[in-house]
């Protein structure tokens, strides 16, 4: 074992770097799975949530609307207010002592990653529909559109954008907090980096090079993310619709000329 803090990371990396390699992969496909079915969650909580009700409508569709929206507030209240670590070890020893549930390495990481973020989410989609202006869905009403078709092809598609930096960020936040799913045993990158460290009591250039992987990590998916939502954006120039629907649009009028004349 050499020596020098340089020396002893290469020789790590080169003992143990496909253990690191490894941990990463885990703690990545940890995370973008359980960001996408906590979205899902998220996306199902957060438009039930907001479901409005009328005057109009019967007490059993109040009564119920009532009992399943306190449901999922509590929900969502009790996983953003507790930490991801607590939650692990309710979960995972919970439901094998309560239940008999022997909870396989895989699913369980899944399930509690999946959860914790599905109510982060649910705030977020209910505030993303909010966000949108009420004509929008005005508009809507008036030409015939039911509240679910105001939903998937008016509001949602521009909530949606509204949110994309939110969804990134639970990614972010998922790479780096799968670390706490080394209590109940997953191997992760962290639970690998401890190994590691413990065979040769090189804690500071073990962990040192799971930073820098962690960085890697984190670093390549919110550029990838920022790419993503410039898509979303579309053009910096369009054209502007007439009135007349028959007209060919394009090259008459676009939104960069309009300012320039501004």
């Amino acid at each position: 074992m050499p020596t020098d803090f340089w020396g002893r990371i290469i020789y790590l990396l080169d003992q143990y770097g496909l253990s690191f390699i490894k941990g990463a992969g885990v703690t990545m496909v940890i995370a973008l799975v359980g960001t996408f079915i906590g979205c899902i969650i998220g996306f199902i909580v957060g438009i039930i949530q907001t479901i409005p009700v009328s005057r109009k409508d019967s007490i059993i569709k109040k009564v119920l609307l009532r009992i399943i929206k306190f449901v999922l507030n509590a929900y969502v209240e009790v996983f953003r207010g507790t930490p991801m670590m607590a939650q692990a070890m309710f979960i995972y020893f919970g439901s094998a002592a309560l239940f008999n549930i022997n909870m396989s390495m895989w699913f369980a990481a899944f399930f509690i990653v999946s959860i914790n973020t599905g109510a982060y989410m649910a705030e977020t989609v209910r505030g993303g529909i909010l966000s949108i202006d009420d004509g929008q869905t005005e508009g809507a009403k008036a030409i015939g559109m039911t509240h679910v078709q105001t939903m998937l092809y008016v509001i949602l598609p521009q909530a949606l954008r509204n949110i994309m930096p939110q969804i990134g960020n639970n990614l972010i936040i998922n790479i780096k907090d799968t670390c706490v799913l080394s209590i109940i045993g997953t191997v992760e990158l962290f639970y690998t980096t401890k190994g590691v460290a413990g065979a040769y009591y090189t804690y500071f250039e073990s962990f040192t090079i799971a930073m820098v992987i962690y960085f890697i990590l984190t670093f390549t998916c919110s550029r990838i993310l920022r790419f993503w939502e410039g898509k979303l954006d579309g053009p910096d120039s369009y054209d502007l619709a007439t009135t007349d629907t028959l007209a060919h649009t394009s090259g008459l009028y676009g939104y960069n000329e309009k300012e320039k004349e501004e």
